[in-house]
């Protein structure tokens, strides 16, 4: 190769490969593409020499810009791993942030000393709510029967005194509706109890009743402390039960917002009795009115919302519950509340 050639192929783009990928480096030559060949042997050597040390120069540059080269993509490098520490830093402070404001640290919460049913009422009673859904054909039988076994109950002295019985007029049809009280509290229920499964007249009511039914519920019950059971009331009244399915720990907060607020549901004597579940399924409360008729109910309700401080007693109490069930009853004929 000549050395007009020489120079020629140093005048290129120096193409480098790192790390897989192909740079190009430009180089710019020290000696002219355009340098003329002589024909002596004196300028031959000396193009030779300076072709020599224009190599060495080509190299030192070469390694010269790849250093660069490799200077620049390590600071790329270092500024992308930079950048990936701070987003992630950033992305980790506005996570923190994020958990932080759905996760508020909450005001601590005494501890209560007493269980809800010490706080709102006193184990001298405790009431069973008895619901009984009777095939269709069979109701007035199963209400002739059932008048025979309250009066079972009476004669074996179980301890056992029936408050109301009710079927009910609006709401699941050929349902029967029954509440108990046992003075002495679970000692009396459970002598009741006892009596209940081991006589054998009663035994046998039992059986004759069960051919009479779809499916039978019950509930043990405590009554509201601050809500005396009113049964002192003239014949010829409709009933509404109104059953509440509470949030979980929201029982105590309800009482203490009705003991406040049942004054204004007591304009018309309507208030019978309020009671809360001990046994069975839990969170349920029972609230049992008294009408003259639906009108009279009607109005009733309205004239509440007329008074000051019944729509704050609603707007605190209506959040606490998770389901709501209405029931409007008939007494029976043998009922002790009419």
């Amino acid at each position: 190769m000549t050395v007009l050639g020489i120079l020629k192929s140093l005048n290129t783009n120096v193409v480098c490969s790192y790390l897989g990928k192909k740079s190009v480096i430009p180089f710019r030559p020290l000696l002219s593409a355009k340098a003329t060949p002589t024909t002596t042997s004196t300028s031959t050597s000396k193009s030779i020499s300076s072709c020599i040390s224009s190599k060495f120069q080509f190299e030192f540059l070469l390694g010269s810009q790849m250093c660069q080269h490799h200077s620049l993509l390590a600071s790329q490098n270092t500024s992308r791993d930079e950048s990936k520490r701070t987003i992630t830093s950033s992305a980790s402070l506005n996570t923190d942030k994020w958990y932080q404001k759905i996760m508020k640290m909450r005001e601590p919460i005494d501890t209560p000393s007493k269980t809800q049913s010490k706080l709102l009422s006193d184990l001298d009673s405790v009431y069973e709510l008895q619901i009984h859904k009777v095939k269709p054909e069979n109701m007035l039988e199963y209400l002739k029967q059932f008048e025979k076994f309250a009066s079972l109950m009476n004669e074996k002295k179980t301890g056992a005194e029936l408050l109301a019985s009710f079927t009910v007029l609006i709401g699941d049809q050929d349902e029967a509706v029954h509440l108990w009280k046992y003075k002495g509290g679970y000692t009396s229920y459970s002598k009741a109890l006892m009596i209940y499964r081991t006589d054998e007249d009663i035994v046998a009511y039992r059986s004759e009743r069960n051919a009479m039914l779809r499916e039978r519920y019950n509930q043990i019950l405590l009554r509201f402390g601050f809500w005396e059971f009113n049964k002192n009331r003239e014949p010829g009244n409709l009933y509404e039960l109104r059953s509440y399915e509470l949030k979980s720990g929201s029982m105590i907060e309800w009482g203490n917002h009705w003991a406040r607020g049942l004054k204004y549901r007591q304009q018309n004597g309507e208030a019978v009795c309020g009671f809360f579940s001990h046994i069975g399924d839990l969170n349920m409360c029972h609230h049992l009115w008294s009408y003259k008729s639906l009108q009279s109910r009607k109005e009733t309700r309205d004239l509440a919302w007329q008074l000051p401080g019944w729509d704050e007693n609603v707007r605190y109490t209506v959040p606490l519950i998770r389901s709501l069930k209405s029931r409007i009853l008939i007494p029976t004929p043998y009922s002790p509340l009419q």
